[in-house]
C-alpha cells in the first residue's frame, strides 16, 4: 500500500468534508493508495486546532506557503475562497505536489489559464471537485446518454437554488464579498450545473444572463474567531457595508452540438436549503435528477410500450450502477457525504494508473469561461461567445 501525504488548505464546511472523505477512502476503494491526513492548514489557530483534532490531522499549520514546500507533502487539497485557488494551486505545482481543488476553480479566466500552465508545466496530476459528477444517478445518465438512449439532445435544464441568506440581518460573510468569491450564487452554484452540463451534454458555446442583487447592503461580518458555523454568524455591531456580488443569476445557453440550456441560480428560493435539479430531453428520451432524492434517476424512453407511458424511477442502488458496488447491499442509498469519497477514490486510481484524473484542470478552464461570458452577457445585455 502506497502512502500519500496529504496537506489540507481550509478547515470549515469543505474542510470538514474532505478530512471525511480522506479518512473513509481507503475503508471503501481499494486504491492502492492510503492518504495520511498530515497537516491541516488555516489561518486562525484556536478553531484550527481543534479541527485537526475533531477530524484526525496529525499536525496544523497557519502557513500554507511553508506547508506546500515540505518534503513530507505528496498532495495539496485546496478547500479555501476562490480567490487563494490559483495562487496556492501554482504554489503546490511549483514544489511537485499533486493538487485536488475545490470548485469554483479561479476568480478569472486569465487566473484558470496560468494555473494550467503551472500545473501542466509541473508534470502533476490535479483534479476539480466537483462532487456532483460522484452521484451514481448522474454517473448513470451520463451512460444513458453516452450510449444513444436518449437519442439527439436537444435541451438541457438545471436550477440550483438555495435560501440561507434572506435575512437582511445576516451578515456579509465572503461569499458574498466579489474580491473573494468571484461572484454571488452565479460561482458557487451555476459553477456545479455549468460543470454538469459539460459532463453530460458538451461545451457551450454561447450565452446571455441576468442577474440581481436583493440586498444592496448587510451588517459587516463578526471576525473569524467569533464565528461558530457559516449559518449563525453574528453580526459586528451597526455597521453596514455594501454587497457586490449576485443574490441570483440566471442564463440561456447554446450548446455547441445544438442543444439549448436554461440555467439558474439563487440564494433567495425560500424552504429550498440545496435544491440541485437537471433534466436533459432528447429525440428518444429523458433524464430528471433532484439531489434531495439523490439515489433516484428519473428516465422516460419514447419507445415505451402504448400502455405502460410515463417516467419510471430507478433506484440507483445495484451494482450494476456507478460506484455502488463498493457500497452497500442493493436498497441501501448513499449520502452526499459520499460523493467526495467517490472522487478522492477517482483521484487516487488515476494517479496509480499514471492517468489524468476528472475533472482536470483543463475542465475548470472551460467552466470558467462560461461563467466570464455570462457575466459579462450581463453587463453588455447581449448574446456573448464562450472563446
Amino acid at each position: 500500500m502506497r502512502k500519500l501525504n496529504v496537506a489540507l488548505i481550509g478547515y470549515k464546511f469543505m474542510g470538514k468534508a474532505h478530512s471525511y472523505a480522506l479518512m473513509a477512502t481507503p475503508f471503501f476503494f481499494k486504491t492502492g493508495i492510503e492518504p495520511v491526513r498530515k497537516v491541516l492548514v488555516g489561518r486562525h489557530a484556536g478553531p484550527l486546532q481543534q479541527a485537526a483534532q475533531d477530524f484526525g490531522w496529525e499536525e496544523w499549520a497557519t502557513d500554507w506557503r511553508e506547508v506546500v514546500q515540505r518534503p513530507d507533502i505528496d498532495v495539496v487539497d485546496i478547500a479555501t475562497p476562490p480567490s487563494t485557488h490559483a495562487e496556492i494551486a501554482m504554489a503546490a505545482a511549483a514544489a511537485g505536489k499533486h493538487i485536488f481543488c475545490e470548485k469554483p476553480f479561479t476568480v478569472t479566466v486569465e487566473e484558470a489559464e496560468r494555473t494550467l500552465e503551472a500545473v501542466q508545466r509541473a508534470g502533476v496530476f490535479h483534479m476539480l471537485g466537483f462532487n456532483y459528477r460522484r452521484v451514481p444517478a448522474i454517473g448513470l445518465a451520463r451512460q444513458l446518454i453516452a450510449s444513444g438512449r436518449l437519442g439527439q439532445i436537444y435541451h438541457f435544464r438545471a436550477a440550483y437554488l438555495q435560501d440561507w441568506i434572506m435575512d437582511p440581518q445576516f451578515p456579509r460573510i465572503w461569499k458574498l464579498n466579489r474580491a473573494l468569491a468571484g461572484s454571488g450564487p452565479h460561482h458557487e452554484l451555476n459553477s456545479h450545473i455549468v460543470d454538469l452540463a459539460l459532463y453530460l451534454v458538451g461545451k457551450i458555446s454561447r450565452v446571455i444572463g441576468m442577474e440581481e442583487t436583493f440586498i444592496k447592503q448587510r451588517p459587516a461580518e463578526a471576525e473569524p474567531d467569533q464565528l461558530s458555523t457559516m449559518l449563525t454568524a453574528q453580526a459586528s455591531a451597526s455597521k453596514m457595508v455594501d454587497v457586490d456580488v449576485d443574490d441570483t443569476t440566471a442564463f440561456l445557453a447554446r450548446f455547441a452540438d445544438g442543444a439549448v440550456g436554461t440555467f439558474e441560480s439563487t440564494r433567495f428560493a425560500a424552504g429550498r436549503r440545496n435544491h440541485n435539479r437537471i433534466e436533459v430531453n432528447g429525440s428518444k428520451g429523458s433524464v430528471y435528477f433532484d439531489l434531495e432524492k439523490m439515489n433516484l434517476l428519473e428516465y422516460y424512453n419514447v419507445d415505451d410500450p402504448a400502455d405502460v407511458p410515463g417516467f419510471r424511477t430507478i433506484q440507483v442502488n445495484e451494482s450494476c450502477h456507478p460506484y455502488i458496488d463498493h457500497w452497500w447491499p442493493p436498497g441501501h442509498g448513499i449520502g452526499y457525504q459520499n460523493t467526495f469519497v467517490n472522487q478522492f477514490a477517482d483521484f487516487f486510481q488515476a494517479i496509480v494508473r499514471g492517468t489524468p484524473p476528472e475533472p482536470g484542470f483543463e475542465v475548470g478552464l472551460e467552466n470558467q469561461k462560461v461563467l466570464e461570458a455570462v457575466t459579462r452577457s450581463i453587463a453588455d445585455e447581449r448574446w456573448v461567445s464562450v472563446s
